[in-house]
Parts: C-alpha cells; structure tokens; sequence
C-alpha cells in the first residue's frame, strides 16, 4: 500500500519536532534499541555502554519514561519472564517504530554535527604510535 502524498513529509516534521532530544532520552532510547528492558536494565545498560560517563538517577529515568510512554516513543510491554526470573513490580519498556525513527533522526543529526566540527577541524589528530 502506497502512503499518500505529503505523508513523508508530515511523518518527518513530525519526528522533527522532538529533536533534540535530551541525552537522557537519547540513552534510553539507544538502550532500548536492541529489545525490551526494565527500568533497572536501562539503568545498568547506559551506565555500561557509556563507562559511566552517563549515569541517570532514579528520577529522571522513570521521569523520562513517563514523557517518552505519553509522547508514543515506547510502550510498556506486555510480556513477562519466567515468574522465576522476574519482580512483579517491574515494567517493561519497549520501543516503538517512531521512537526508533526519533532515535535514528536524533543520531544522524548528532552526526551532522560532529562532520562540520570535523570540517572545521576542531578535533586533534590522534598521535601515531
């Protein structure tokens, strides 16, 4: 089925208008690329992806869970692990389509960036060994 004209369009002010999103929200996001996780599971995936560069609080993590649930960026899921391996009083997120495209405009904006820093120069060369 084709999308009608102008969809593109909408579809892409739409994602727009998020950006840029906050560090928080891009490593939540970025956490949940790979699947679902509980809050906890972000926590700990931010923390280890970024060598606890970025280490969200408890508050503005569930915070920023809130925000990204009520704009359509993630869900919460509803599937459970085994009852062995799960705390009934955890929720899984997961992300949605839009949110991976919100993440995905969000990266390719990053890097944009980071090509006319670049092109400016404004990195040092790495010294060779």
């Amino acid at each position: 089925m084709q999308e009608p004209p102008g969809e593109n369009v909408r579809k892409k002010r739409e994602t727009e208008s998020f950006l840029p999103l906050t560090p928080a929200m891009f490593h939540i996001l970025l956490a949940l690329a790979d699947g679902e996780k509980h809050g906890y599971a972000i926590l700990k995936e931010v923390a280890r992806r970024t060598d606890d560069k970025v280490r969200l609080s408890a508050g503005t993590l569930y915070g920023n869970l809130a925000r990204l649930e009520s704009a359509g960026l993630i869900v919460e899921s509803d599937h459970r692990p085994e009852v062995v391996l799960d705390d009934e009083r955890r929720r899984y997120y997961l992300l949605t389509e839009f949110g991976r495209e919100v993440a995905v405009a969000e990266a390719e904006r990053m890097e944009e960036a980071v090509g006319q820093a670049r092109a400016k120069k404004l990195f040092r060369k790495p010294k060779l060994a």
